[in-house]
């Protein structure tokens, strides 16, 4: 048998296998390098990560008080139903929702919506699952720890507003911020994140720099399952600032008792001191529960309460006083009144202008609610002669008219410190050509129109009562404002001290009234209460009260019934010579304003006349009837 020598395949064997091994020690070897040298400060961090967690302790919101010490907004603990991101980074999070929608009460296209938030987030963000959790829903979380791991309970300061829904459109309320809002400059740069609580209306939005604290830490150790195992570090948070606001509570009650008692349940009601903006009530009505955007808006019955008032026809989220545009009727003519004098379209000595009971512009007739013959202004004022406006509006020419509007800024925003105030819409050639475009040239009936406060003259509550009370008391238009101050906040360890902020008044815009025009025409305003005028009813023994009703079409004739009945005006100030507080009423669809907002009105000026006199108000005869 023939020997054969296999050593040179052996060897050739044994070559393929030694560098197979050495391919094999430098792919492990180049591997280890990225592992250990490229990246290694990341994958260290990511396994500190998962050892150590730092957990935000959320700070309370600023207390809200009125301007005498009442509470009006606090925050209450509770406890939160969290779930973090890198607990979940391996889930299939749709097959959460049901489990947790069941166990929880939550709704579960609630749930979708934030498991959609959740695989967006940053590592180790924590996402609120519920909000405000029972003890049935801590005792379902800690009854099922093992196979849903990731949940945990989080004490954190909850928002309570009043339950009636008191001050609901001045103090707004607080929500998670959105993801639409954190893609905005304005929430980037103050390092928000998805999560946070912010104020998202009225002064929960506008001073939320303030109201919001400092948020502080816990350092906790976690095991592999993400549970916490100890808490090496704790930071406590810095609380916000409490705000104090110009609100008088009892005043507002008031005026949201007149309007929830009004025959429409409509309307609104400021009260503010013309001397220096403040406001002293704002009520807006329909109201609404702000407890819903903080306690309820997870549950299936919170959705539905919300969707029941955003579908409401009357609008509750909705405030009247800075959005409401109206036809302002009569009390259009006390910036006319005012305006006519101060062009020398009328004057002190010779304001008789004829009544006509009504007038005839071409083919159509305007009536005057009666004949007044050849009254001076004040006569005019006092009776409401419809009349007398419309001619003195003829003699003011539309130039005349806007100048009025620009002189008292009914055109523009008060700059009151609330969000979404809209501008009134007033009488201009470019608005008619908008608002009418099959008859688009103005005419002297549109003057006539813009005269009375009918057609084209659309304003905010808040627009005309600022330009009424700037003429109460002489000229001085202050901008009304809720803010007085916000209280300074201690330094704490890890956080400087925040110091006192208090009101800047913004410079009031000065209208130059002389003296004597101002008296003429608040003489008027004092005759429309004070002696036979349309709003006698509500005269005061001890407490003299200017003003002027408006009864404010907003149908035609024949049609003004049930929804399309007259809006209810009356805008005033007292004491008539000095004044302290000015006012206004609107109560939408109820008939003339002399009936409806001047008592309205009355109501709360009772109130401040015991307030500040520390005496019941003694009624006259006349008011009694």
């Amino acid at each position: 048998m023939k020997f054969q020598d296999e050593s040179q395949n052996l060897r050739a064997r044994l070559v393929v296998l030694q560098l197979g091994v050495l391919l094999l020690l430098g792919v492990l070897g180049v591997r280890l390098y990225l592992l250990q040298i490229v990246r290694g400060a990341h994958y260290a961090e990511m396994a500190e990560n998962q050892r150590i967690r730092l957990l935000p302790v959320p700070a309370p919101r600023g207390v809200i008080f009125d301007r005498n010490g009442k509470v009006l907004v606090d925050s209450t603990p509770i406890y939160n139903i969290i779930m973090s991101r890198e607990d979940v980074r391996n889930y299939d999070l749709d097959t959460l929702v049901e489990p947790l929608s069941a166990g929880l009460g939550i709704d579960p296209d609630f749930l979708r919506e934030r498991f959609e938030e959740i695989k967006t987030q940053p590592q180790f963000e924590s996402v609120k699952v519920k909000e405000g959790a029972t003890p049935a829903d801590i005792a379902w979380v800690e009854a099922h720890a093992l196979e849903h791991s990731e949940l945990r309970i989080e004490a954190q300061p909850q928002r309570r507003y009043p339950a009636d829904g008191t001050l609901a459109h001045v103090l707004g309320y607080v929500s998670e911020i959105s993801r639409k809002q954190l893609d905005e400059p304005a929430y980037q740069a103050r390092g928000l994140k998805m999560g946070d609580t912010i104020g998202k209306e009225g002064l929960e939005q506008t001073y939320d720099h303030l109201l919001r604290g400092r948020d502080g830490y816990r350092k906790v150790l976690v095991n592999s399952r993400g549970q916490i195992q100890e808490t090496i570090e704790t930071v406590a948070p810095q609380p916000g600032q409490d705000l104090v606001t110009t609100i008088d509570l009892e005043m507002q009650r008031a005026a949201e008792e007149r309007l929830r008692t009004s025959p429409s349940k409509r309307g609104v009601i400021v009260a503010m001191n013309p001397n220096n903006g403040e406001i002293l009530a704002l009520a807006s009505y329909p109201t609404f529960d702000p407890n819903l955007f903080t306690q309820r808006i997870t549950t299936r019955e919170g959705r539905r309460e919300y969707a029941a008032l955003i579908t409401d026809k009357h609008r509750p989220l909705y405030n009247r006083a800075i959005r409401g545009r109206y036809p302002p009727g009569s009390t259009w003519k006390i910036p006319m009144a005012m305006a006519g004098l101060m062009q020398g379209s009328i004057s002190i000595k010779h304001s008789e202008i004829a009544c006509g009971g009504g007038i005839t512009i071409g083919n159509k007739f305007t009536r005057c609610m009666s004949q007044h013959g050849t009254p001076e202004l004040r006569y005019a004022i006092e009776k409401s002669c419809d009349g007398y406006f419309y001619r003195l509006g003829l003699k003011m020419g539309l130039e005349g008219i806007e100048k009025m509007v620009d002189d008292f800024d009914i055109n523009k925003r008060t700059g009151i410190d609330l969000p979404h105030e809209l501008i009134s819409w007033t009488p201009s050639r470019e608005f008619k050509r908008k608002w009418n475009k099959a008859d688009p040239e103005w005419r002297d009936i549109d003057t006539v129109y813009a005269s009375f406060g009918q057609v084209y003259d659309i304003v905010t509550p808040m627009a005309m009562l600022r330009a009424v009370a700037g003429i109460g008391v002489g000229g001085t238009l202050q901008v009304p404002h809720l803010f007085k101050e916000a209280r300074a906040v201690y330094e704490t360890p890890a956080f400087a001290a925040r110091p006192l902020v208090a009101y800047q008044s913004p410079a009031p815009k000065v209208v130059p009234i002389a003296e004597d025009q101002h008296h003429f025409v608040v003489e008027g305003m004092w005759n429309v209460v004070n002696r036979a005028g349309t709003g006698r009813g509500i005269k005061m023994e001890n407490f003299e009260i200017a003003g002027k009703t408006g009864t404010a079409q907003v149908a035609a004739l024949g049609k003004d019934v049930g929804d399309n009945k007259d809006h209810s005006w009356f805008v005033s100030h007292a004491p008539a010579y000095k004044p302290e507080i000015a006012m206004i009423a609107l109560i939408e669809n109820v008939g003339f304003g002399g009936t409806y907002a001047a008592p309205a009105s009355r109501a709360v000026y009772d109130v401040y006349y015991r307030e500040t006199r520390g005496e019941e108000v003694t009624e006259t005869e006349l008011a009694k009837k």
